[in-house]
């Protein structure tokens, strides 16, 4: 399960990919699914797809023409997953002219279309990025979590977090006097707090927008059992990746940008051998309040006057 090799879309053989290997496609998404057999696949799909908002690794198109592309990709994800698979679709907005326009509701009506299911609409919150002098700023992304059909892996107990209250009682009733909590903790909810990839993190790469291991890794570890198969068609420095393989999932990316593909086989070596730099969803928030960056500056106290 641990070999890692990387496949050029242009030349591997149609419908050759092993599904014993951790594979990293270097190609277009759209040409390396095509390739691939029509058959039962993918256990779960955990993708940032490109915002459509200018970065180094995207072309901006019109946003009728970029839904229309990304609708072509869910198409040919769809003819390749599990009937108890999930997809995770992880956007934000797209932004033109200090006019915001979220795209988890541009891309609802395709999957819905296609027959999937709305399990649940994830709220990830960063404290981290652009202040905006015009609107307020930005601070979350969305996670759609589809599946396929009503019979689909949720293993809660892997992904529970402390409660908030564990020596809280019932008050009546036949459990009056018994502790009302679950020993493993509560269900994680669908507010994630969990920092964003910035200059500073520990998994920062030469990427522009890196996804958190953090956050990926929940979703692994509720939406899949050990020996799956988890795909990214949209890899990136393969953060998907790195959480799949250390807890013993198997994963395939495509990643168009040969120098992202050659990060993305570096880091998943080291995440092959026990080396990769990460950081657990479960790890406190920093703190700033108890730094001196939390004290009033003099200068302000006067409103900035001398």
């Amino acid at each position: 399960m641990c070999n890692l090799k990387i496949l050029e879309t242009s030349k591997f053989k149609k419908k050759s990919a092993k599904t014993d290997d951790n594979i990293i496609f270097w190609g277009d998404a759209l040409k390396t699914l095509k390739k691939l057999p029509e058959e039962p696949l993918f256990d779960l799909v955990v993708t940032s797809p490109p915002y459509d908002i200018g970065k180094e690794y995207e072309k901006t198109i019109p946003l009728d023409e970029y839904i229309k592309f990304h609708e072509k990709i869910i198409i040919e994800i769809t003819k390749r997953m599990k009937p108890d698979g999930s997809i995770c679709w992880e956007v934000g907005n797209y932004v033109k002219n200090n006019s915001i326009i979220p795209l988890d509701y541009l891309f609802d009506p395709i999957f819905r279309k296609l027959g999937y299911t709305l399990r649940n609409r994830i709220v990830w919150h960063f404290g981290h990025g652009l202040n905006n002098r015009k609107r307020f700023s930005g601070r979350y992304e969305v996670v759609l979590w589809y599946t396929k059909g009503d019979s689909y892996t949720f293993n809660l107990d892997d992904v529970r977090i402390p409660s908030k209250y564990p020596g809280k009682r019932y008050s009546k009733g036949p459990k009056k006097g018994q502790l009302s909590g679950n020993p493993l903790g509560k269900n994680p909810e669908d507010v994630w707090e969990i920092p964003n990839v910035k200059s500073n993190h520990v998994e920062k790469l030469d990427h522009p927008c890196q996804f958190p291991v953090g956050l990926v890794e929940r979703l692994v570890l509720a939406l899949t059992n050990e020996n799956d198969l988890v795909l990214d068609p949209f890899a990136g420095t393969s953060s998907t990746g790195v959480a799949s393989i250390m807890n013993n999932r198997r994963f395939w990316g495509c990643e168009i940008m040969k120098e992202y593909v050659d990060l993305s086989f570096d880091r998943l070596t080291d995440t092959i051998n026990g080396t990769v730099k990460y950081r657990p969803a479960d790890k406190p928030i920093y703190d700033p309040s108890q730094t001196d960056l939390s004290i009033y500056p003099e200068e302000w106290k006067h409103g900035g006057k001398k």
